[in-house]
């Protein structure tokens, strides 16, 4: 069993479809053992976009995904971190093919409607960051 971290971004709330994505999660099998709803500050924002704080496009990210609450969502299953990549589809959404998530809802590459952890190691990380040992239930 593993377990995976994903953030129902600004896009994703804006247009309602968090409960249609939550739905395929949940079709896939997979167990949501952790679900918050939160603003998304500067600093935590700094320390999960860390490998792209220093870039140009950084503020962008801050402003969007600052721009309104976002749902964490913490998913337990068999190989659950690549599965729910293979579910969203590539990360810029004009290149994810439509039955994915991010094919369907998505419509760019920043306005993709979920972040995913993209490995185990920072699955852990991640989750960890964002939810404290007492609120995950798996």
């Amino acid at each position: 069993m593993q377990r995976t971290f994903v953030i129902f971004k600004p896009d994703a709330m804006d247009k309602r479809v968090v409960g249609a994505v939550l739905s395929r999660f949940e079709a896939a099998g997979f167990d949501v053992i952790g679900c918050k709803m939160a603003r998304l500050t500067p600093d935590l924002l700094r320390q999960h976009y860390a490998h792209v704080a220093d870039k140009p496009f950084y503020p962008e990210i801050e402003k969007f995904m600052s721009s309104r609450p976002v749902i964490f969502l913490a998913l337990q299953g068999i190989n659950v971190v690549q599965r729910v990549r293979d579910l969203l589809g590539p990360t810029d959404s004009r290149k994810a093919a439509k039955g994915t998530i991010r094919g369907d809802y998505g419509t760019e590459m920043m306005k993709n409607v979920v972040h995913a952890s993209d490995s185990v190691e920072n699955g852990k990380a991640e989750l960890a960051r964002f939810f404290k040992t007492d609120e995950l239930f798996g």
